[in-house]
């Protein structure tokens, strides 16, 4: 047991290591899901800002591609 902490003690300097016990899979899952959205919490993620001319030509992409496929027949 010693050994298998000082393993994880001296190879966790980058990442965590997380022991995730595998005896029941829904358990496990649990386990593993929180880790990811504790993670995932910590990185405080925002969606990007976009300019102003940015966003005109997202509109005229917008626009280019629902007119696209009007007045041809649709394929199967």
């Amino acid at each position: 047991m010693a050994a298998y902490q000082d393993m994880l003690r001296h190879t966790a300097t980058a990442s965590p290591w997380y022991v995730v016990p595998a005896d029941h899979k829904w358990f496990a899952r649990v386990v593993i899901g929180s880790a990811i959205v504790s993670a995932l919490e910590t990185l405080n993620l925002r969606f990007p800002r976009a300019d102003q001319a940015s966003l005109q030509e997202f509109k005229r992409v917008r626009t280019a591609l629902e007119s696209e496929g009007k007045g041809k027949a649709k394929r199967a």
